[in-house]
């Protein structure tokens, strides 16, 4: 009765588990079922799980899978490694499902990242390993020697733990003489035994009879139990006890208390003996008899244990009543037990990520929470809840099962944990509630990208500075956590002056801090920009720049040069210096440039040593060479001055260059002195190239000039020649100027003279003087020369008014050929000398009067053009005696000559070939002006 009791309350157990399975089962992701033998030893294979499931053991180690059951029974365990399900304790099946056939065990496999569940349910498959028993061996069973034929006397039916075909299949009885055996299945599939009487009992020949009932199971081998029932004959009793109900029902809370009584039964016996009737419980389970308890002779069923609604919902007991004379009678009690809200539910997490990424989509599952509660009703009604105000909500998915979930997006920056508490609370009165704390962990994710500390950065180094000197560092800053906020530093590639920026600049990834790769020259880089780039160890990582300004400082690197005078040892350059020239007479300038910037490049001008302090001084600030006293005849006439030319930098520096200088009047005076200068070569190379080829460059300029203008001349001398070619023929008629008493000359001389402009002494050349015939051979001038000039003045000559007549000599005054008949025009021919005195033999035309007066103006530019240097005094001056023909006017260097002059186009000169030329002055060998082109 013990073991079959205690079968029953597993069973029952197993039973409500596998309902609680069922509804777990609709979550799952998927369903597999095995099936093994009770009684198996601890890790015996039950089945390949991964290669059921179809993934890789491997699968299991990453995904931590771990076996889940609601009782916290582990009869089956999980071995990782390989996948296989094995036997963790011994299964008996008797144990654990007691009577039921169908017997299983079901848990839930969990894996996580990503999380799957998995139901498995293991079929326990009997084995004979249980014999039938009886509760006792031996009984005694008294029967009344009148019985009838055809009397039932139950016997109490053997146990057999097994089902299936290893259960109680049979029994047999030994001897059938007076009783044959009568076997009936019920409705819950037992078997009850009784033995019928076939024959009639006679005490008085056999007062007790001795049978032999025996079990037999269908297991292999077949096992089998007895049972030795001593029969006594009793004396008459005719008339068996009868219950009042054939079945008792009633109900008792949970909980009750002890000695509660829970039901009375009664029964009745016609015979006059009925109140010898005594009651007892038939066939009563362990469980039954910890529980309850009756009452022989009143009949009272009372509780003696602990009533527990979760563990027992229904009891079934079957109850007997047998008079002194050995009748009975059967009946069943049912008691249906109440729950009361004794139990708290339960919260049981199935699967829990202690760690979220902060940038999961709301809606992701943190925790897969079961709750259950053993009370029944609406004490089983249970309703989860969290906190408010919190980035998650709880949901139901399926009854008693709920995910947490993230109902917004979290920011770890903002909050890095959360408590999560979890309340369960019932539907009883008074309501029982449960709390879960879960700690969860918002872990990071690269959402920040570095921000620098400055919007740029601005940093001077000094020029040539030693490789990786240190120039600044920058730092950014990142919001995120771990590898996500390490920050490391890159270059932006770029190119500067042609090479790659690296050449330059570097910067350690780690510290932010920026080297310069190379000694940087501030002539040649005086500041440039560059990009850093901030770049985070997130995956994908994320980025900044910011722009750094390199300011190179200028360094006093660099002495000065000196572009004026120009150093060289190929020749002498001497500066004169007149003996008459005056204080402060400009000597030369020194003129120096220092590459350098600021102050280092202020240059200050300083004589170092010369010949005579006393004579010369320099410009401090403008290097201009000046004489400080007049010369005298004891200063030499070759000096050497040293010019110390020195920049402000610190420390300074400085270049020096000597200068020549002559003190002399010409330059033939100066030029044996020439030979004895010793010159310091101090020039710079690249300076004298330059020099040397903007020389030729100004040079080759000046040669295509040249030929250009001398080309535009011939191109307008042939043209001249063409247009004047029908005058060739004009009579010339030779004119002689008479002898003049006024002390003027009788001839007409004209004088070259050669000069240079950038010395203050000049050599005059001398040639000889041009004769009568030369004047005679050009007189033709006058006839074309009038005949150009006519249209030229015609504006002109309507705006003067006529000469006086009384001006022009009498006729008979003319020699040669031009007499009283001749024209005037013819006359004129001969009339275009300028330097002639007394009275014209014939009356000018007004162009030769025009004529007179340019010549008078070009004389005196042409003597003006010489300076007041060369003062040449040869003869007479003619600016000073110029007379018009005709007149007794003298035209003079005068400013009202000036205004003549400047109203008056210059004549344009013939061909030599075409037109003879008048007696030439100094003024008509001067080469034209830009005036005389206009």
């Amino acid at each position: 009765m013990e073991s079959g009791g205690k079968g029953w309350r597993y069973g029952s157990l197993f039973f409500y588990t596998l309902c609680a399975m069922a509804l777990f089962s609709s979550r799952v992701s998927g369903q597999i079922r095995y099936s093994i033998p009770e009684e198996m030893q601890v890790g015996s294979f039950v089945g390949n799980i991964a290669s059921d499931l179809g993934f890789e053991p491997k699968r299991l180690v990453s995904g931590k899978a771990r076996v889940f059951t609601t009782d916290s029974s582990e009869y089956i365990g999980l071995d990782k490694e390989n996948g296989h399900l094995v036997i963790k304790n011994k299964i008996d099946r008797e144990e654990l499902c007691g009577e039921i056939s169908a017997c299983s065990v079901s848990f839930d496999v969990i894996l996580e990242n990503p999380m799957e569940l998995y139901r498995v349910t293991v079929d326990i498959q009997d084995i004979n390993d249980n014999s039938p028993a009886f509760l006792k061996s031996k009984i005694e069973q008294e029967i009344s020697e009148l019985v009838l034929i055809g009397a039932r006397f139950p016997l109490e039916s053997a146990v057999d733990p097994d089902v299936g075909v290893n259960a109680l299949q049979k029994y047999t009885l030994q001897p059938t003489d007076h009783f044959k055996l009568n076997v009936q299945n019920a409705e819950d599939g037992s078997k009850n035994v009784e033995i019928v009487l076939h024959s009639p009992l006679d005490r008085e020949k056999k007062n007790h009879h001795s049978l032999i009932l025996t079990a037999f199971d269908g297991g292999k081998p077949q096992r089998s139990a007895t049972l030795h029932i001593n029969i006594i004959i009793l004396d008459v009793n005719d008339n068996a006890p009868v219950f009042s109900q054939s079945s008792y029902k009633t109900s008792i809370v949970e909980n009750a208390p002890k000695s509660t009584v829970v039901i009375r039964v009664s029964a009745t016996d016609a015979d006059e003996s009925s109140h010898g009737i005594q009651y007892y419980f038939e066939h009563a389970t362990p469980t039954v008899k910890a529980l309850f308890s009756i009452d022989a002779d009143s009949g009272d069923v009372k509780v003696t244990g602990q009533i527990d609604y979760e563990k027992h919902k229904q009891f079934k007991i079957k109850v007997k009543a047998k008079d002194h004379g050995g009748l009975t009678d059967s009946s069943e009690i049912i008691i249906d037990v109440i729950d009361v809200n004794d139990n708290k539910p339960k919260i049981t997490i199935m699967s829990f990520s202690s760690a979220v990424s902060e940038d999961a989509a709301p809606g992701t599952v943190i925790a897969m929470i079961n709750v259950q509660d053993l009370d029944s009703g609406d004490n089983s009604k249970i309703s989860c809840s969290i906190d408010l105000n919190s980035p998650f909500k709880i949901i139901s998915s399926l009854t008693n099962y709920y995910n947490l979930v993230t109902d917004s997006e979290l920011d770890r920056e903002q909050t890095a944990e959360y408590n999560i508490t979890i309340t369960a609370v019932d539907g009883g009165n008074p309501p029982l509630s449960v709390k879960e704390i879960l700690n969860l962990k918002i872990s990071d994710v690269n959402d920040h990208a570095p921000q620098f500390v400055q919007e740029s950065y601005n940093a001077f180094i000094a020029e040539n500075n030693p490789p990786s000197t240190t120039i600044l560092t920058v730092k950014a800053e990142d919001m995120d956590w771990g590898p996500n906020a390490k920050v490391s530093y890159f270059l932006i590639d770029a190119d500067l002056n042609g090479a790659p920026l690296a050449s330059y600049i570097s910067i350690n990834s780690e510290s932010g801090v920026v080297y310069a790769e190379k000694s940087f020259d501030y002539e040649q880089l005086k500041s440039f920009k560059m990009q850093v780039k901030a770049q985070d160890g997130g995956s994908p990582p994320l980025s900044s720049n910011v722009t750094l300004n390199i300011i190179i400082q200028d360094q006093n690197d660099n002495a000065p040069q000196v572009l004026y005078p120009v150093q060289t040892g190929a020749s002498v350059v001497a500066e004169i210096v007149p003996r008459a020239a005056d204080v402060g007479y400009l000597v030369t300038k020194v003129v120096a440039v220092d590459v350098d910037s600021g102050q280092n490049a202020w240059l200050s001008y300083k004589l170092q040593k010369a010949a005579d302090r006393a004579l010369f001084e320099v410009g401090l600030q403008n290097g201009e060479i000046r004489t400080v006293r007049q010369v005298t005849d004891k200063d030499a006439v070759k000096q050497k001055l040293t010019v110390v030319v020195e920049d402000n930098g610190q420390p300074s520096r400085s270049a020096v260059v000597s200068i020549n200088v002559a003190v002399a009047d010409s330059f033939p005076e100066v030029l044996s002195e020439f030979t004895d200068f010793t010159h310091e070569k101090q020039y710079n190379d690249n300076l004298t190239f330059y020099l040397v080829l903007a020389l030729a460059v100004v040079s080759l300029l000046f040669i295509v000039s040249i030929i250009s203008i001398i080309s535009v001349k011939i191109y307008r001398w042939r043209q001249n020649k063409l247009f004047y070619k029908s005058g060739a023929n004009l009579p010339v008629i030779p004119y002689y100027p008479p002898v003049y008493a006024d002390g003027t000359l009788q001839h007409v001389y004209n004088y070259e003279m050669c000069g240079t402009t950038d010395s203050r002494m000049s050599d005059v050349k001398f040639v000889r003087p041009y004769s009568q015939n030369t004047l005679v051979s050009q007189s033709r001038v006058g006839t074309v020369q009038r005949e150009r000039k006519e249209q030229e003045v015609d504006e002109l000559t309507l705006e003067q008014k006529p000469p006086n007549t009384d001006w022009r000599f009498p006729p008979n005054q003319r020699p040669g050929p031009s007499g009283a008949g001749a024209r005037p025009e013819e006359a004129g021919a001969g009339a275009g000398v300028i330097a002639g005195t007394g009275p014209w033999p014939n009356p000018p035309t007004e162009a030769e009067q025009l004529q007179a007066m340019m010549a008078a103006a070009n004389a005196s530019e042409a003597t003006a053009t010489l300076g007041p240097r060369y003062n040449l005094q040869y003869g007479p001056d003619y600016r000073q005696n110029v007379y018009i023909p005709g007149s007794t006017a003298t035209l003079t260097a005068n400013p009202q000559q000036q205004v003549l002059q400047q109203a008056l186009p210059p004549p344009q000169a013939l061909p030599p070939t075409e037109a003879p030329k008048a007696a030439q002055t100094p003024a008509s060998k001067k080469k034209p002006t830009k005036k005389d082109k206009k």
